[in-house]
């Protein structure tokens, strides 16, 4: 599965911005999705997941309540709506899919990624 991000941009803390993940295929009908961030001299972080089967969704702690994750009817491209963004969500943004590890925290649990968007937030 090829993966495509975009949506990245420079934004006030407080801002929105809204990431898009575009599939080679209906990965997303198959395959669960989940956002990573990394920041300079930091590891990647899981940001968000959503499941195949049923669309459940999952986020890090830092994010709930302001990060929304979904894909579209077609399966074919998911999203990562950020709301009230801060300094620290500042990072690359990189959507994953084919989880192929029982943890949607860990990077290693998925199979595919895409090249990443860059998210500056400025206070």
């Amino acid at each position: 599965v090829q993966l495509q991000a975009s949506g990245g941009g420079l934004v006030q803390a407080g801002g929105s911005l809204r990431l898009s993940c575009a599939a080679s295929r209906r990965a997303f009908s198959s395959n669960s999705m989940a956002w990573f961030r990394q920041s300079a001299g930091k590891e990647r972080e899981f940001v968000a997941g959503i499941g195949w089967s049923r669309g459940a969704s999952y986020y890090a702690d830092s994010v709930k309540g302001r990060f929304t994750i979904s894909k579209d009817k077609t399966e074919n491209t998911g999203y990562l709506q950020m709301d009230n963004l801060k300094p620290e969500d500042a990072a690359v943004y990189y959507c994953a899919a084919q989880k192929i590890g029982s943890s949607w925290y860990s990077p290693s649990s998925f199979g595919s990624w895409g090249q990443g968007t860059l998210v500056t937030v400025s206070s």
